[in-house]
């Protein structure tokens, strides 16, 4: 009966299926042990006390990101305005009617 019967380990969730060959049923089920959460309590604590550092940093760069944001518009704006200067004909699709 042992010989009927297959082990197949799920990619999702890691359980053993054990699945019956002739009948193509799973016979039985079993859940991988799950790692506990926290592992050191020490750690996570200092993981948590290092969090507002974290956030102050990550603000810190988004502020500085978004107050260069208005100097690089303002120059992709003049670039593009050179371009448009040089070629008249700049960005600009042709229109159906003009290819007749």
């Amino acid at each position: 009966m042992a010989a009927r019967l297959i082990e197949v380990k799920c990619p999702c969730c890691d359980a053993t299926l054990k699945v019956d060959r002739e009948l193509e049923v799973v016979i039985s089920h079993e859940e991988p042990v799950k790692a506990r959460p926290i592992e050191d309590l020490a750690a996570a604590v200092q993981k948590l006390k290092g969090e507002p550092g974290r956030r102050e940093e990550i603000f810190q760069k988004s502020f500085a990101a978004e107050k260069n944001q208005g100097q690089v518009l303002n120059r992709k704006f003049d670039e593009l305005l050179k371009q448009a200067k040089a070629n008249p004909d700049f960005g600009k699709k042709p229109r159906e009617i003009d290819l007749d």
